[in-house]
């Protein structure tokens, strides 16, 4: 929601500084925010939305340690994002134990730092797999890339940290990269007309019977001297597993979002709009089943991909019933090194 990064795999749009064997990096995301409910008093705040720090390095040829910490805005607190310790020298062949972000959507695996939007994990449909902190999980998991083209990971997790339940929660996704392919195993929301990519993937975890499944896409075209556009969608299933409402034991929706980044250079930067809206719907709870419909707008001005950009923004969300319809507007600066 990250350096859905996580530099020991991290592909080169990543930051980090090297010192030595060991990288160092850290991320900031901050923003004002105007939020309209439509009955009630609006609220206008400045906010801290993430503070991250981040540090790898290799033990030996292989064998690396990967350590990132965040900062809540939620909860003021400060926890442990990733400690990893992979094992593994090439693609085909990796185990990571720790903390990490389990197998999930390209929206868990990419979190907000390298997220398309600002407002992630908003809709009802991103990311609602059951975690520890921020995604993460503790576990181990067994992933690979093949030709370059497919990706493939699966691992057992900790069932009581993330939802209470004493039995292993299990996790595996598949992903196809039919164009470009993608570095490592965190993701990118986009990459901002550094590849021609169309991506498909899918993943699923599984407790006790309960499920949570999703199926991601992403296509992303370079257009020579006219900029390059970007198309994201995600369908989800969460039944008895994950969610995004606990009085709710079973959501799915679908979102859909595109994007267009000019060509032309204005001052240090470049223009980005974006456009993106979701569906979910919620049932077998304790109070009526409702559907909540989601539509965000956003204004960027990329200045160096995910390590510098500004992102206005305005968000309005919509309940049949239950739920109080509100909008929210504002302006976020994210910066990383």
């Amino acid at each position: 929601m990250l350096l859905s990064g996580f530099l020991a795999v991290a592909p080169p749009s990543r930051a980090q500084i090297p010192l030595g064997p060991v990288t160092v990096g850290a991320g900031l995301r901050t923003s004002f925010e105007d939020t309209t409910p439509a009955t009630g008093n609006s609220t206008n705040q400045f906010l801290l939305n993430d503070v991250r720090l981040y540090v790898n390095g290799p033990v030996t040829n292989y064998l690396k340690f990967m350590f990132n910490t965040d900062y809540d805005g939620v909860t003021n607190k400060i926890g442990v994002l990733d400690a990893v310790a992979e094992i593994g020298k090439n693609p085909e062949f990796n185990v990571w134990v720790g903390r990490f972000l389990p197998p999930s959507d390209r929206a868990n695996l990419y979190g907000p730092f390298y997220a398309h939007e600002w407002n992630v994990y908003t809709d009802g449909v991103q990311d609602g797999y059951p975690f520890v902190f921020q995604g993460r999980d503790n576990g181990a998991m067994y992933y690979g890339t093949f030709a370059k083209k497919v990706k493939v990971s699966a691992g057992g997790f900790d069932g009581k940290s993330a939802t209470g339940n004493y039995k292993l929660l299990g996790a595996a996704r598949v992903q196809i990269d039919f164009w470009d392919p993608e570095d490592g195993y965190y993701l990118n929301g986009t990459y901002y007309g550094d590849k021609n990519l169309l991506a498909i993937g899918g993943a699923t975890q599984v407790q006790g019977g309960r499920t949570a499944t999703t199926a991601d896409f992403l296509l992303e075209k370079k257009l020579a001297s006219a900029g390059s556009f970007s198309v994201e969608a995600e369908y989800s299933k969460y039944n008895g597993l994950g969610g995004y409402n606990a009085a709710y034991s079973k959501s799915q929706g679908a979102y859909g979002l595109a994007s267009y980044l000019f060509p032309k250079v204005v001052g240090p930067g470049r223009f980005e709009v974006l456009g993106k809206f979701a569906k979910a719907d919620f049932t077998h709870g304790s109070t009526p089943s409702f559907a909540q419909k989601t539509t965000e707008i956003n204004f960027n001005y990329v200045i160096k991909q995910f390590n510098a950009r500004i992102m206005s923004f305005y968000q309005k969300e919509n309940f049949n019933r239950v739920m109080t319809n509100l909008w929210e507007a504002g302006i976020g600066l994210q910066i990383q090194m």
